[in-house]
């Protein structure tokens, strides 16, 4: 399928691997030219090559800290005036509730609400101006069904997701959508990271950790990059301009619920 968008230009955050990346390969394929940002320069420019490589599109690549106010400063001055936007950072680390203090939820939010907020509120402006953009977030399924041990990350992600709600239907008539893509369990290092986890408190090995997390994914596997990517690059299509507001699931049907 044609996207449409060959030509545009796209600031993709985190993106110098996992989901981010999946991303910033799927719109590069769709002939976007991309202004890729992570905080570690090494990843970020070895990814960038392959890119260039495999799709010819321009690549500009910003190695900063997007949850910092001096990291959006720099990605901004690269960026300049984008047509599409895909938030991302890494979440929260996971815990009891008895663990956070203040700190802790203000951190989450910083970086999961406040940095898309901020990168939203300098982007589509232009966007509405030129009368074309596309918002992607990338958020979790734990904002449909709650995880207990990312307490700090359902926090902050919700509280994304009350403002895109009514963000999105205030700028579409402007021809710019707002939506969310709620990844479930993808085979990147935050999986491992998490599957870590699960076998230190289990006693158990990490393949029987992710053994164990397949099993409750009707799909019976972890997503794939290559699949998150490719729907972040349709909600960034001429195909979904009428997709405003979304919050889409892709969880290999974990989130158990009719709506």
């Amino acid at each position: 399928m044609d996207m449409g968008i060959r030509g545009k230009r796209a600031l993709v955050c985190a993106a110098s691997k996992g989901l981010g990346l999946g991303c910033a390969r799927a719109l590069a394929e769709a002939g976007v030219h991309l202004v890729m940002n992570a905080r570690g320069a090494e990843a970020l420019e070895a990814s960038a090559l392959v890119i260039r490589a495999d799709f010819g599109v321009e690549v500009a690549t910003v190695a900063a800290d997007i949850t910092t106010e001096e990291g959006r400063a720099a990605v901004l001055a690269e960026a300049g005036a984008v047509d599409i936007l895909v938030n991302n950072a890494g979440g929260p680390p996971p815990g009891m509730w008895t663990d956070w203090d203040r700190e802790d939820f203000i951190a989450a939010l910083d970086a999961n609400m406040l940095a898309p907020i901020a990168l939203i509120k300098a982007l589509v402006p232009g966007m509405m101006e030129r009368g074309w953009g596309r918002v992607v977030n990338i958020t979790s399924q734990s904002v449909k069904s709650p995880i207990a041990i990312l307490g700090l990350s359902n926090s902050a992600r919700a509280g994304l997701t009350g403002y895109v709600a009514g963000t999105s239907r205030q700028v579409a008539g402007k021809g710019v959508t707002i939506n969310n893509l709620l990844p479930g369990i993808h085979a990147t290092d935050r999986a491992v990271a998490l599957d870590t986890g699960v076998a230190d408190r289990e006693g158990i090995t990490l393949d029987e950790a992710k053994e164990k997390r397949c099993a409750t994914i009707p799909a019976g596997r972890y997503g794939t990059p290559e699949e998150f990517g490719a729907a972040c690059a349709f909600l960034c299509s001429q195909h979904a301009g009428f997709i405003v507001g979304q919050n889409i699931l892709l969880d290999g049907g974990a989130v158990n619920a009719t709506l």
